[in-house]
C-alpha cells in the first residue's frame, strides 16, 4: 500500500494477493492448478497475469481502496509507537558522533549522517537499509577515485559532474537506495572540493571510516533499544478493528441507517484498519519478538475490508468502485 503509483502491473498484483489471501482462507474452495499457472506467469518475463473471476475478492479489493483514501496519521497521533524509533535514532546518532571523534577520523558528521539513515520501523528493515547504505557507500567511493581526476582537471568538469551524480542520485534513490547511494557519496565527496581542491586518497578514507563506524554504532543502538510493546499493540490494534467493524455492520443492519453516522463508521474502520497494518509491519520486524498472530491479522484485514465495500456500496461512493475496476 505504500509503493506509490499503482501501475496496471501493480493492480494485476493486488488481485493476485487477495486471491492468494483468499486461497488460505478457505483452501477447499480453490483450484490449485489455477493458482499454480498464475505463479508460473509471475515469475516469467510476460505481462502479470490479471485474475478477472475475484467473486468475494472483489469486495477485498474495494476495501483496500477504500483503506487507501485515507489520509496519514498524524505525527503527533503516533508518538507512543514511535518513541522506540526516536530512541534509536538520537543514541545511535550521538553514540556514531562520538565513536567517530574518538578515533579521529576528519568528518564525524559523516557517522552521525550514516546511522541516522539506518533507522526505519523495526529492526529488520533497519539492517536492510544498513546493509544498503554500506555497499552502496563503499561502491560511490570508488566512484569518486575514478571521477576525482576529471573533477581536477576544470571547475566546470567539477560542477558537471556534480549536476549529472545529482540528476542520478533523484532518479535512483526512490526506486533502490543502494543504488542512489552510489551518486549521493561521490557527489558528497566532491561538493567538499568547491571551496577547495581535496586530497582524494583523505576523502575516501574518512567516508569508509564514518560509513562503517555510523553503520555499527547506529545498528548496534537499534539492537539495544528494544521495542517490547511493538507486539502489544498488536492486540489493541485487533480490538479496535473488531469494535469499529461491528458498529459498522450494526448500521449496515439497520433499515435506513443515518448517513452521517455510516460515514463515521466507514472512516473509523478505515483508519483501525490502516492502523493495524502499520502496527503488524513494525512488530513483524522486531528480533525477539513472541509468534505474531499474522492469520489473525489477516482475518481481520479482510473482513474490515469486506465491510468496508459494503459500506461505500451503502453509501453509493461509486468513484472508489471505478478506482477498483
Amino acid at each position: 500500500l505504500s509503493t506509490g503509483a499503482r501501475s496496471a502491473p501493480r493492480r494485476a498484483l493486488e488481485r493476485l494477493v487477495v486471491r492468494a489471501e483468499v486461497a488460505i482462507a478457505a483452501p477447499a474452495d480453490t483450484e490449485p492448478e489455477r493458482l499454480r499457472a498464475w505463479a508460473r506467469e509471475v515469475r516469467g518475463a510476460g505481462p502479470v497475469p490479471r485474475p478477472d473471476d475475484l467473486g468475494e475478492a472483489a469486495d477485498e479489493l474495494l476495501g483496500v481502496e477504500v483503506e487507501l483514501a485515507v489520509p496519514p496519521t498524524p505525527l503527533f497521533n503516533r508518538l507512543g509507537p514511535l518513541a522506540p524509533i526516536a530512541l534509536r535514532t538520537a543514541l545511535g546518532c550521538a553514540l556514531a558522533g562520538y565513536a567517530s571523534l574518538a578515533l579521529g577520523v576528519g568528518r564525524p558528521y559523516w557517522a552521525l549522517v550514516t546511522a541516522a539513515s539506518l533507522y526505519q520501523a523495526n529492526v529488520t528493515l533497519t539492517w536492510s537499509r544498513g546493509v544498503q547504505r554500506v555497499v552502496g557507500n563503499l561502491i560511490g567511493v570508488l566512484c569518486f577515485a575514478v571521477l576525482a581526476p576529471l573533477a581536477h582537471l576544470s571547475q566546470a568538469f567539477l560542477v558537471l559532474l556534480c549536476l549529472a551524480l545529482n540528476f542520478g542520485a533523484e532518479a535512483l534513490i526512490g526506486r533502490n537506495y543502494w543504488l542512489g547511494s552510489i551518486c549521493v557519496t561521490p557527489m558528497a565527496l566532491l561538493i567538499t572540493e568547491f571551496a577547495r581542491v581535496q586530497q582524494p586518497g583523505e576523502l575516501m578514507t574518512d567516508r569508509v571510516a564514518d560509513t562503517l563506524v555510523g553503520a555499527v554504532v547506529g545498528f548496534a543502538a537499534a539492537v539495544a533499544v528494544t521495542n517490547r510493546r511493538a507486539g502489544d499493540r498488536i492486540e489493541g490494534a485487533l480490538d479496535a478493528v473488531e469494535r469499529a467493524r461491528e458498529r459498522a455492520v450494526g448500521l449496515l443492519d439497520a433499515e435506513r441507517p443515518d448517513p452521517g453516522a455510516l460515514e463515521s463508521a466507514r472512516r473509523a474502520l478505515s483508519g483501525a484498519v490502516v492502523e493495524l497494518r502499520a502496527t503488524a509491519d513494525a512488530a513483524a520486524g522486531e528480533w525477539w519478538q513472541r509468534a505474531l498472530p499474522e492469520e489473525r491479522v489477516m482475518r481481520a484485514e479482510q473482513s474490515g475490508h469486506r465491510t468496508l465495500a459494503a459500506t461505500v456500496r451503502r453509501q453509493g461512493l461509486h468513484s472508489l468502485e471505478g478506482a477498483q475496476a
